[in-house]
């Protein structure tokens, strides 16, 4: 299940593109620390591009809704470094982030 689950954590990040750069945020090395174990608990480190990137918020609401939909995925730990606002973003990252109601 890991293995798997980790891929399709990387290709759900993928999925989410900046718009200043048009790049995904996998390939502007935004995110670190990526690991998710046996229990479905994955955990990361969100750097924004700059102290004070403009599209941090953005970014961030795009990373909540697509992890959200890999259901083998069950908590998620997101911390974020390099931000000037980083403890409101670990909030608004970690607030109903992943369904707790259980999945068909």
């Amino acid at each position: 299940m890991t293995n798997q689950t980790l891929k399709d954590v990387t290709e759900a990040l993928g999925q989410v593109i900046d718009p200043e750069t048009g790049l995904n945020i996998m390939r502007m090395e935004l995110i670190h620390d990526l690991s998710v174990d046996e229990n479905g608990i994955l955990r990361m480190t969100f750097r924004p591009s700059s102290p004070v990137c403009p599209m941090a918020y953005a970014l961030a609401h795009e990373i909540k809704k697509r992890l959200a939909s890999i259901e083998s995925v069950r908590q998620v730990d997101i911390k974020v470094e390099n931000f000037r606002d980083a403890e409101r973003l670990e909030k608004l990252l970690s607030t109903d982030l992943v369904c707790t109601e259980p999945r068909d």
